[in-house]
């Protein structure tokens, strides 16, 4: 008799071993076990990844926002730099033009870190707070909860499926867990002012107490303003409330889910505009302790 190949023997080993027949019921379930668990592990880090991509996006557009402003520091160094070199070219004009720019040159340096450390402060604050409200919402709540940091605000977009009742400028029993946890990253962050705006789509509101758009906006700003100050304790004095009615869209109104994208209320974090400016603007000092003033380069003296 002819004996088969042996790659031949193998092969139907191989399909004998993974025949349903040849597996117990008990190993079988646990290997699909095994696959199920692996592909929610999958979908879970997907998510991870997209979340991070995001968060990656609004630390660039941070980035961008203090990037002009120093460059526009570096720019003046170069003309100082520039003017000095001149100034070393010179027979007459002396040492008093020459000290009086090198310390110019020295403050624009110290201011030029300053900002740049204002900046990474700024945006570590935000990162933080943006990563603390993602992560406090459930798979449900992220659905309709959109949180992004721009220019240093962090803007959190609610839907107003979630928020309100229908037609209405109520807010939702569903509504008050999610913004719970909004308003204790409110609390916690209480040097934050807090500004709550209403958007709408552009199809005209049938109410009798409510003439427009721009009615339905500024209550249900005004909705949410009451609510984190009535029902969580956020100190009225750091909340504003605002309405901008159809005119602030952030889709096209010409499609149910464009409309449904921009019927939104936008809860955004600034910084106190006071005490910001002032953290701008506070110039490093001196070694002997006296205060630094930004520069200005029309001072200068031109060069005979």
């Amino acid at each position: 008799m002819r004996r088969l190949p042996i790659y031949a023997v193998l092969a139907m080993l191989a399909m004998v071993s993974v025949l349903p027949g040849c597996v117990s019921n008990k190993k079988f379930r646990s290997l699909q076990a095994n696959y199920d668990e692996m592909q929610r592990r999958e979908q879970e880090l997907n998510k991870q990844y997209q979340e991070a991509q995001q968060q990656l996006s609004s630390a660039n557009s941070q980035v961008r926002s203090l990037e002009d402003r120093i460059a526009a520091e570096r720019s003046n160094l170069a003309a100082l730099q520039d003017a000095l070199d001149k100034c070393l070219t010179s027979s007459n004009q002396g040492n008093v033009n020459i000290s009086k720019l090198v310390d110019e040159i020295n403050a624009s340096n110290r201011y030029i870190q300053h900002l740049v450390n204002t900046k990474n402060r700024s945006d570590s604050l935000n990162m933080v707070l943006t990563n603390r409200l993602t992560r406090s919402l459930s798979r449900e709540e992220v659905q309709d909860v959109d949180v992004q940091v721009l220019k240093g605000v962090v803007y959190i977009s609610l839907s107003d499926n979630m928020l309100y009742k229908s037609g209405s400028y109520e807010i939702s029993d569903r509504a008050g867990a999610t913004l719970g946890k909004i308003a204790k990253i409110i609390m916690d962050y209480s040097d934050y002012e807090v500004l709550v705006e209403g958007n709408t789509d552009n199809v005209p509101i049938s109410k009798p107490n409510i003439r427009n758009n721009w009615d339905l906006s500024v209550l249900r700003g005004s909705s949410v303003v009451q609510a984190l100050q009535e029902d969580y304790g956020v100190d009225p004095k750091r909340l504003t409330a605002a309405g901008r009615g159809e005119y602030n869209t952030i889709a096209s109104n010409a499609t149910e889910s464009g409309k449904a994208r921009n019927r939104r209320t936008q809860i955004i974090i600034t910084p106190k505009l006071d005490q910001f400016m002032e953290l701008i603007d506070q110039a490093p000092e001196h070694e002997d302790g006296a205060t630094e003033m930004p520069m200005d380069t029309t001072e200068v003296m031109p060069l005979q």
